[in-house]
């Protein structure tokens, strides 16, 4: 039987998570700034890397703020010619959302920045260390879901 956390151990996963989350708001202040996007817009903009359109409810849920901020953000993507909006054909009061091609190009430009961040990451360890890195990381995240279920 495993023996429960001790105080230490909280320490340094609090320490840790905190190190993480500094260094992941880090990173997304210099993409930011090299692609000339604020914050919002450019967590925004990323979203649609998954997806061919969006609605701006869809985009509050997954940013997790509330739609009229949504709607700030996602008018000045419009503004800067990175996505536009196209009438949903199952519903004329909404409207989608979708890259245009400069849209397209800049998030490749920003998935391509992102890709060459982690490889450097995973290629500073030896291979044994990445797999063991990336089953620990499957297992914090699936741990931290379970938890996030119970916050609900």
């Amino acid at each position: 039987m495993d023996k429960p956390v001790n105080e230490n151990q909280l320490d340094q996963f609090k320490s840790l998570i905190a190190k993480l989350f500094q260094c992941c708001q880090a990173r997304m202040q210099y993409q930011s700034e090299k692609f000339g996007l604020p914050e919002a817009e450019l967590r925004c903009l990323i979203l649609f890397g998954q997806e061919r359109y969006l609605t701006s409810k869809g985009i509050a849920i997954k940013m997790n703020v509330v739609k009229s901020r949504v709607t700030k953000v996602v008018q000045g993507l419009v503004k800067r010619g990175l996505i536009h909006r196209v009438p949903d054909p199952k519903d004329s009061r909404v409207s989608l959302l979708a890259l245009t091609a400069d849209g397209q190009r800049k998030i490749d430009k920003i998935n391509q920045f992102i890709d060459s961040i982690h490889w450097e990451v995973l290629s500073r360890m030896a291979q044994e260390q990445r797999r063991t890195l990336l089953q620990n990381l499957d297992i914090l995240s699936a741990s931290m879901e379970a938890v996030k279920e119970l916050m609900v």
